[in-house]
């Protein structure tokens, strides 16, 4: 008789348990392939606790309904505050004439220098924000009848960075530069080009 050379044996001691593993896996897996199924057919106590979970949750679905349309209101109540326009720029130009409205209010009484109109950048996940930085020179009396009515809007506006100067002591003025911001609607802020995700 022929005897087996060394890589003979050396294969047939891996085979041998390689083997054995693969039966011991497959007859595992036919026991609980066989296991489900049998459940799946016998299991009746299973499937009714199943449909009465599938009941349960599907009786919370109108009172679900409910609180999504009140939350819906409420959203669309406190959005009527955002700056309403088609565009950014339409956004910023009715800030600018806010702002414009309130320095030249009897109150306040404040020339404008100059203005400079910010990007639109995004404010959260859900809104945008415009500003509008102007410079001016006022008295105290006049820059907190002009915040004061500044707050006063319905529209969500509000200072994001306020500087005040060396105060002109004959003329009892200050030069002050305010930025001020309002909220936008998502969808006025540009696309960025050129990200790639």
């Amino acid at each position: 008789m022929k005897q087996l050379s060394e890589r003979e044996r050396r294969a047939l001691i891996l085979l041998i348990p390689v083997s054995l593993m693969i039966i011991a896996y497959w007859l595992v897996n036919r026991e609980k392939t066989s296991e489900v199924g049998a459940e799946a057919v016998t299991s009746i106590p299973a499937a009714e606790r199943r449909l009465q979970r599938v009941q349960q949750l599907s009786s919370t679905v109108p009172g679900k309904e409910q609180v999504l349309l009140q939350v819906r209101a409420e959203l669309a109540s406190r959005e009527r505050n955002l700056i309403q326009a088609d565009t950014a720029a339409q956004a910023q130009a009715q800030l600018l004439q806010i702002i414009r409205k309130l320095a030249k209010s009897p109150a306040t009484n404040i020339d404008l220098r100059n203005t400079e109109i910010g990007q639109v950048k995004p404010y959260g996940t859900d809104y945008g924000e415009v500003a509008v930085a102007v410079n001016f020179e006022a008295g105290i009396e006049q820059l907190v009848n002009f915040l004061s009515d500044l707050t006063a809007q319905k529209e969500m506006i509000g200072t994001t960075d306020l500087r005040i100067g060396a105060a002109n002591p004959k003329q009892k003025t200050m030069p002050v530069r305010v930025t001020i911001s309002a909220l936008v609607r998502k969808e006025l802020i540009p696309d960025k080009k050129g990200s790639a995700f």
